[in-house]
């Protein structure tokens, strides 16, 4: 019978620009090491993949060319559905069956966190595979790791709803629930919608809870701000006066 082969959760960098520049900072030689030797590869985005595995290159060598990975893109069961595409978390595995290591990477920061990924990840562990997660960064603990808010009691809440009045009421509720168990409470948005979400905050939110924004983590351009609601609402007093936020990766984080 055939060993099965390992999956490598193979973390990316949390934004595009500069990757060579960023992965020593990020990324483990061991990291690198073990991800220059796969050949075989599910990825959320091919391009964003093959961005990464190119840094990865000019720091430890790739063992073939990224012409010669075989290398499959997984969205996610729901998001597959909508575009009629049948093929299963299982079905992208059959190298780890034939004997051969994998590589699972998300678009930025780590597989299986706020990521389709995880749903290839139940698949090997139900077919018996060896899961290797590695070590990357990730945007939701720099950024709690950064807030100064509870490190002991925390939630990550994923996409908070779209709807203006669901989302206040949303707010409202972790906010509640933040009080109750002295929970930090962590969250991120499309970048484009950041501007409207801080407003958001600033409507449905009490003066005195703190609210910290990680914005462009681990990158040259990252800004990490925690203050109160009352002081946040005198610095964007309007959406045009936050429009900095606007298109930069961002984790929102309050503590009651």
């Amino acid at each position: 019978m055939t060993k099965l082969g390992t999956l490598y959760l193979v973390p990316n960098t949390l934004g595009d620009d500069a990757r060579t520049e960023q992965l020593p900072w990020v990324s483990p030689n061991e990291t690198l090491a073990c991800s220059a030797k796969l050949q075989h590869w599910i990825v959320e985005d091919a391009k964003t993949a093959r961005a990464l595995l190119k840094a990865v290159d000019s720091l430890s060598p790739l063992t073939c060319t990224i012409q010669e990975m075989q290398m499959s893109e997984w969205r996610g069961a729901a998001r597959n559905s909508k575009f009629r595409d049948a093929v299963k978390p299982v079905d992208l595995l059959k190298p780890l069956l034939a004997g051969h290591d994998m590589g699972l990477m998300s678009e930025a920061g780590v597989p299986g966190v706020a990521d389709p990924g995880a749903e290839i990840v139940l698949a090997a562990h139900k077919i018996g595979a060896r899961v290797k997660p590695l070590v990357g960064p990730s945007s939701i603990l720099l950024g709690l790791m950064a807030s100064g808010l509870n490190g002991q009691r925390f939630a990550f809440q994923g996409y908070l709803p779209h709807d203006a009045h669901e989302r206040l009421n949303k707010l409202k509720q972790l906010e509640t629930e933040s009080r109750k168990l002295d929970q930090t409470q962590i969250w991120i948005e499309t970048p484009y919608r950041n501007a409207a979400m801080l407003m958001a905050c600033l409507t449905a939110l009490n003066p005195q809870t703190k609210l910290c924004l990680g914005i462009d983590l681990s990158l040259s351009s990252e800004q990490i701000t925690t203050q109160s609601i009352a002081d946040w609402r005198k610095q964007c007093p309007n959406e045009n006066a936050c429009a900095s936020l606007q298109n930069r990766p961002t984790v929102f984080l309050l503590l009651a």
